[in-house]
């Protein structure tokens, strides 16, 4: 089973109408890595941890984090 159909390992904490979250999402989709965005502003913990932060990548199994500025080589560290 290759990466794809386990499902994606990374997660884009954002929030609807941030461009940075936009770029973030071309950014991630450009380097062909399976995300899945995580809308804070549905939860009050995930809206205090990450409110002045997003956009971030947050990789599922390790719990690193990659906040903005994120760049393809950011990107590619966390692969």
């Amino acid at each position: 089973m290759n990466n794809q159909e386990a499902g994606p390992t990374l997660a884009l904490y954002m929030t609807s109408g941030c461009h940075l979250c936009e770029q973030a999402e071309a950014l991630l989709a450009q380097a062909g890595l399976a995300f899945s965005r995580v809308e804070i502003a549905d939860d009050a913990i995930l809206l205090e941890r990450y409110g002045v932060r997003i956009p971030v990548v947050h990789r599922l199994e390790t719990g690193q984090e990659l906040d903005w500025p994120i760049d393809s080589a950011a990107l590619e560290e966390l692969r």
